[in-house]
């Protein structure tokens, strides 16, 4: 008995190479390239973001006080009832509502291009901004800016969330199937959600998913869900999907200033 116990074990040894690597083959899945090399989708060229939801709070600058659906704490409160746009323009500070936690809410176009193989470059004609989304290697530290440091990458859509990732942003989606780009934006420069002064702070991180479709009409769309994490201003992360329509060419994009008002 012990001796065929021994055949048995040493036959499963000699199998176990075999048997990982068909495991690996049949459920792993290796990680997607990185860059323009390894883009699933096409996101260059122009883009228009058509205002179908939240019309109040894009179209026009809201009223002084109003943060109503942005998750802000006692301490955000305080800063909203005191938003003062002549002090921002006294200050330099008009771009504040034109930073990568609220730039792609701001109605406006687009031009997507790529700087190099590995950096994706998004034009924003509403306040000239300009966004670099860097794949691979880690954020350099440096100054603070409107639109922070981005690290991009192809989302993996494998495997469940991390344990204890109980808000949304905070591990990678279940059942997409790696036609994503996942970008996450550290190292700003605290600015606002809106632009009557709903406040994020230098310590927000900004995760965000494009998803790009096909319409049955031709059209080209993708969406944008951004995650917006601020321990100091929010009290859960502010989430909103924003969609955008890509246009036959640059003859609408006109780039304009930043407005505090």
């Amino acid at each position: 008995m012990m001796r065929t116990f021994t055949l048995v074990a040493a036959g499963l040894v000699l199998l176990m190479p075999g048997l990982v690597k068909a495991q690996a083959g049949r459920g792993g899945q290796a990680p997607p390239a990185a860059g323009k090399a390894g883009a699933p989708v096409d996101l260059t060229g122009y883009w228009v973001s058509p205002v179908m939801e939240d019309y109040r709070w894009r179209m026009i600058t809201p009223l002084k006080g109003d943060a109503a659906s942005v998750p802000i704490n006692d301490a955000a409160r305080k800063i909203v009832d005191a938003w003062d746009p002549a002090k921002d323009e006294a200050a330099g500070l008009q771009c504040k509502a034109y930073g990568a936690a609220a730039i792609m809410r701001v109605p406006g176009r687009l031009h997507i291009t790529w700087q190099d193989d590995n950096t994706l470059k998004i034009e924003t004609d509403a306040g000239t901004q300009t966004r670099l989304f860097h794949f691979g290697g880690a954020a350099p530290k440096g100054e603070q800016g409107w639109q922070g440091y981005s690290a991009a990458r192809w989302e993996p859509g494998v495997g469940p969330p991390p344990a204890g990732a109980g808000f949304i942003g905070q591990g990678s989606r279940v059942g997409t199937k790696s036609r994503s780009l996942e970008v996450v934006t550290t190292n700003l420069r605290p600015g606002y959600l809106r632009k009557n002064g709903v406040p994020y702070s230098a310590s927000t991180s900004v995760t965000e998913y494009y998803d790009r479709f096909s319409e049955p009409n031709g059209e080209e769309w993708f969406t944008v869900t951004t995650i917006v994490t601020d321990p100091q201003y929010l009290a859960i992360p502010f989430v909103t999907t924003t969609d955008f329509k890509k246009e036959p060419d640059g003859s609408r994009f006109s780039a304009m200033p930043c407005s505090a008002r």
